[in-house]
């Protein structure tokens, strides 16, 4: 029978089982999930938080985080400024990064969704607003979030991945994770 489990990666977990740098205080997968055989079906940075799927079917782990299945990833992103229709326009049809233009996202503003809080907080600077955006790609370039928001001028402060797919991050605490029937 095929596992998969729904993680919800804290803010600085490393996003796998082990750390190279052992021994090493750095947080990794093995300090919240105690279930043999599974790994991660893509990568979650250290800063993000989120949303990680774990499986122990290497089918369904390639189908979940190799791009040409098109599984979708929606991410909850607190950017720097405030973020117009064109700077939306412009992640909507894709932006060009060093290593060349991503595909098309849906993009569109927000209201501040009620998150846990991050630990360390956001830092928070009154002088600079800030808002949210929605996000949801089709591929998963290293740091891509990050790299497409800088490059229409909004820097990311905060970025939660919510969705991967079908499954979704509603319910879960950070450091909590639920097993979910395939």
């Amino acid at each position: 029978m095929t596992r998969l489990i729904a993680f919800n990666k804290p803010f600085e977990v490393l996003p796998q089982f082990t750390d190279a740098r052992s021994p090493s205080p750095r947080a990794t997968l093995s300090d919240y999930i105690d279930v043999p055989g599974v790994y991660p079906a893509g990568r979650l940075d250290r800063d993000s938080e989120g949303l990680m799927l774990l499986t122990d079917d290497g089918r369904l782990q390639a189908r979940i985080s190799d791009p040409r299945y098109k599984l979708g990833k929606t991410y909850l992103v607190q950017v720097e400024g405030e973020i117009g229709e064109e700077a939306l326009e412009s992640l909507r049809r894709g932006v060009v990064l060093k290593d060349g233009p991503t595909r098309p996202a849906r993009a569109r503003r927000i209201e501040a969704p009620e998150l846990w809080p991050r630990n360390p907080p956001v830092r928070f600077r009154k002088s600079v607003p800030d808002c949210w955006i929605e996000l949801t790609l089709h591929e998963g370039r290293n740091r891509q979030v990050r790299r497409m928001t800088a490059a229409v001028g909004h820097p990311t402060l905060r970025l939660v991945r919510w969705k991967v797919g079908e499954w979704s991050l509603e319910g879960l605490q950070p450091g909590q994770w639920r097993e979910i029937a395939v």
